[in-house]
């Protein structure tokens, strides 16, 4: 029998769904967002709404307005672009200290998360392109955490949107998503190999490509600068 009290199960079943409405679109950008329709919505009570609602605003799925009003999170198309130019830089520089840093475990668990990836991608359905933006995340996070470095990890966490980076990813059209896990096999292959300038120039490669879709998207077809190097910052 689970010793985690019920309340907490209810909370993550709330974070889950509202997520997933959101990602999908089914809540869009800018609707407002209440205890009392969520509650009847979900069949929960308003104490684990309140706390999924608490966490999404963390990660900048929702966002709260003045007094208790609380809408789904919009994302300006220029705010979309900085964040990719702010991944270019601190994922570049998390994947070159994981490429020196990372254990065996964490190897050993993006081969896992990328098995999920590749069963699900392209997705196929809505709960497959679910698995694989949860996948795609975790793959991320995985590196950061090999990174082994506090002050990148408070950067990254300060920096960037949760919330918006997984809203941007469904875009992505399915050639984006077969590239992208190449991308993310290459990275597997570069850290396993101890080799830091292959393993921040494939993840440079990455975010550059879903930067380009993202341009394209918003209609910005302009030139971006790169990323700066990140080698004098090691």
């Amino acid at each position: 029998m689970s010793t985690t009290p019920p309340r907490m199960n209810a909370a993550e079943a709330a974070y889950r769904t509202i997520r997933a409405k959101i990602v999908s679109g089914e809540l869009a950008e800018g609707e407002r967002l209440t205890e009392k329709r969520l509650s009847k919505d979900l069949g929960l009570s308003r104490t684990p709404i309140r706390e999924a609602v608490g966490r999404l605003i963390l990660e900048g799925f929702v966002e709260r307005q003045s007094g208790y009003t609380t809408r789904v999170a919009r994302f300006p198309e220029d705010e979309i672009a900085q964040v990719f130019e702010i991944r270019g830089v601190l994922e570049a520089y998390s994947a070159r200290r994981a490429a020196r840093h990372a254990r065996p475990d964490d190897i050993a668990e993006m081969r896992e998360v990328y098995a999920v990836m590749a069963a699900n991608s392209p997705p196929r359905s809505e709960a497959a392109y679910q698995v694989l933006t949860e996948a795609n995340e975790r793959f991320h996070k995985i590196i950061l955490r090999a990174a082994q470095s506090p002050k990148l990890t408070a950067l990254m966490t300060m920096a960037l949107d949760v919330g918006m980076v997984v809203r941007t990813y469904r875009i992505f059209t399915e050639a984006d998503l077969t590239r992208s896990l190449h991308h993310h096999g290459e990275l597997i292959d570069a850290i396993a190999a101890r080799a830091p300038d292959w393993a921040e120039s494939v993840m440079r490669a990455h975010l550059l490509a879903g930067a380009a879709r993202v341009a394209e998207h918003t209609g910005d077809i302009g030139q971006k600068t790169p990323p700066p190097d990140v080698k004098a910052a090691e």
